[in-house]
């Protein structure tokens, strides 16, 4: 691990006692960082905001990409308290961030409530099969819609 990145997690640390201080939510906490400057940083709100994606590492996501007016977020690195659970690995990897730096483990946060393994176990799983079942049911206008974006001249492709 580098001076930086080690700055940048103690950052990350310090972000995740801010929030459970203050009572915003668990003890999480990240920072986006791009060429050196930090463009995002959040810590976990979920009971403060009554939202269940207001993890850390969303949070910092979304304010960094807010803050450059951009969804790309290439050349950036997320530092995260803690491993990033299945959602925010998903939106890191949706951002296109190039690394993600991590402090405590997944069997840490397990050990303290934070318990993801079921999400991980989920997502393997076939759709119907999952404890939220997932249906496939086809749909024509759905098909037209994406069939409309196929040939979209004017699309933002991510």
């Amino acid at each position: 691990m580098t001076d930086r990145d080690a700055h940048y997690l103690r950052h990350a640390a310090d972000l995740s006692r801010k929030g459970m201080d203050s009572g915003a939510g668990g003890p999480f906490g990240a920072v986006v960082v791009l060429d050196g400057q930090v463009v995002g940083e959040g810590w976990n709100r979920v009971t403060s905001t009554n939202d269940p994606t207001a993890h850390a590492e969303v949070v910092a996501i979304r304010e960094a990409c807010a803050k450059l007016n951009r969804f790309d977020l290439r050349g950036g690195v997320l530092y995260a308290s803690c491993e990033p659970c299945p959602m925010c690995l998903a939106a890191s990897l949706w951002a296109r961030l190039d690394r993600i730096v991590y402090a405590n483990t997944r069997d840490q946060a397990a050990d303290i409530g934070f318990d993801d393994a079921e999400l991980y176990a989920q997502v393997a799983l076939p759709p119907t099969a999952r404890a939220v079942p997932c249906i496939h049911q086809p749909s024509d206008a759905a098909l037209d819609v994406f069939k409309a974006w196929a040939d979209k001249t004017d699309k933002i492709p991510y």
